[in-house]
């Protein structure tokens, strides 16, 4: 079992950088995939980006491509999504989440996949 704490939101100017890191217990983090989604208010939660057990495996969400990079250390139970160009439409809580993934072909985008959440992080955009 794995159980993530996302830190390291705030408040950024459209145009700017953050970096959010999700730190997770057990003693087995590196068979577990780990994910991120967002969910800004009024809509359905999203997959932003997702990174496997090995981290040999990454996917982005289209909307996010090229401006975000998600990136594990497995020594020290952490994963982190370096947020850069940030937009308004940026703005959401963004959660962690886990799955034991090792072995597992491809990666798990959807949200109904994962076994373990954080509670979240809040990450503003402002224009």
């Amino acid at each position: 079992q794995v159980y993530p704490v996302e830190s390291g939101g705030g408040l950024v100017q459209a145009g700017g950088s953050l970096r959010l890191s999700c730190a997770a217990s057990g003693r087995t983090f590196s068979s577990y995939a780990m994910g991120w989604f967002r969910q800004a208010p009024g809509k359905e939660r999203e997959f932003v980006a997702v990174i496997n057990w090995s981290g040999r495996n990454i996917v982005y969400a289209d909307s996010v491509k090229g401006r975000f990079t998600i990136s594990r250390d497995n020594a020290k139970n952490t994963v982190y999504l370096q947020m850069s160009s940030l937009k308004p439409e940026d703005t959401a809580v963004y959660y962690c989440a886990t799955v034991l993934w090792a072995g597992r072909a491809g990666v798990p985008q959807m949200a109904q996949q994962y076994d373990y959440w954080g509670q979240g992080t809040q990450v503003t955009v402002s224009s």
